[in-house]
């Protein structure tokens, strides 16, 4: 196994989370590169050693090696770590196929679906990168810019290989960030996926005024939905119960530093989808997410309400309080089946 204190990881992707994993890395020891597409932009992450679009007043250490070269970057780099929307994930690996290194390992932070086949980005991972040495996915309820300062958090590593898994978690472990391993793979990728779009219904309530009961409510109804989808993809239950289901549920449920909830803040107030877009500027991956889990549970004869709800607000201009009513209409049946 290679030495946790001498590894060179590679971060792609310098939004938020991509930069806060790259300064996590960089405090714990390892030899770290930042990649962005944007030229301009790296230039200026390097010279001015902060990422004010998305961690603004947060240093990046002088250590961190930022480019937008890939080929410099990749050519002997041990750990891929890859952390773009899901719209853009199948490119980047397609981008990168011809120039890692046979030895190379890869590791995503991307949450969502890919748009269109509705797959998890695993499957993504195995059409295009299918001989890679190994692979694994972190997910949980993280912000990046509390990860950025330090504050303490706690996240979940899957991946098939539990040696690969163990090196991740000591790799990204200090005083105050601990990783948990799993071999859930897809569970833990169902959970955040599946936990912005239910980010999206409880800012829609909160944003009608409807107040805490309401959004208990649909935090608990929202992590019940998970678990049909989750038992026909053959998931373990408890992966649902843990880090990368329910706390990250609850943290982007709650809090507004997430992008998904202000995005239903807004469109509960009165805005428009494109307006509440506008007004955030980043991506926000529980709109696309929707309309990906929406068809997945179709596709598989899963009842999401919640989930059905959102989609259509945001695809059938359906007013949200019809939606709410249409939930609170539904035939009532024992809470637990």
């Amino acid at each position: 196994m290679t030495d946790k204190k001498k590894s060179k990881f590679v971060v792609l992707g310098a939004g938020s989370w991509g930069t806060a994993l790259a300064i996590l890395l960089a405090k714990n020891g390892h030899q770290v590169s930042l990649w962005t597409r944007n030229e301009e932009f790296a230039h200026s992450l390097a010279t001015f050693r902060t990422n004010d679009r998305y961690l603004p007043g947060i240093d990046l250490p002088e250590s961190i090696h930022i480019s937008s070269d890939l080929t410099e970057l990749l050519t002997d780099a041990c750990e891929i770590l890859v952390v773009v929307p899901s719209s853009g994930f199948r490119s980047i690996l397609e981008t990168i196929k011809p120039i890692i290194p046979q030895n190379s390992r890869l590791v995503w932070a991307t949450k969502g679906l890919e748009q269109g086949s509705n797959k998890l980005m695993h499957e993504v991972v195995n059409e295009v990168l299918p001989g890679l040495q190994a692979s694994a996915v972190i997910s949980g309820p993280t912000f990046a810019m509390e990860v950025a300062r330090g504050l303490p958090t706690a996240l979940t590593v899957a991946s098939n290989s539990q040696e690969y898994a163990k090196f991740l978690a000591a790799c990204l472990h200090n005083k105050t960030f601990r990783a948990y391993i799993s071999a859930d793979v897809i569970g833990v990728q169902l959970g955040g996926a599946i936990k912005n779009v239910l980010a999206i219904a409880t800012g829609i309530a909160d944003g009608l005024g409807f107040g805490a009961n309401t959004r208990a409510a649909v935090v608990t109804r929202g992590l019940a939905e998970m678990i049909p989808l989750g038992q026909v993809l053959e998931c373990q239950r408890g992966t649902f119960m843990g880090l990368a289901g329910l706390g990250d549920l609850v943290l982007t449920c709650t809090d507004d530093q997430s992008r998904n909830r202000r995005l239903g803040l807004a469109i509960g107030s009165g805005k428009t989808l494109e307006e509440a877009l506008a007004g955030i500027d980043q991506v926000v991956e529980g709109v696309q997410t929707t309309r990906e889990v929406f068809e997945l549970a179709q596709s598989f004869g899963v009842e999401m309400a919640i989930v059905e709800q959102v989609y259509r607000v945001l695809y059938e201009n359906c007013p949200p309080k019809e939606a709410v009513h249409a939930l609170l209409e539904r035939e009532q049946k024992p809470e637990i089946s």
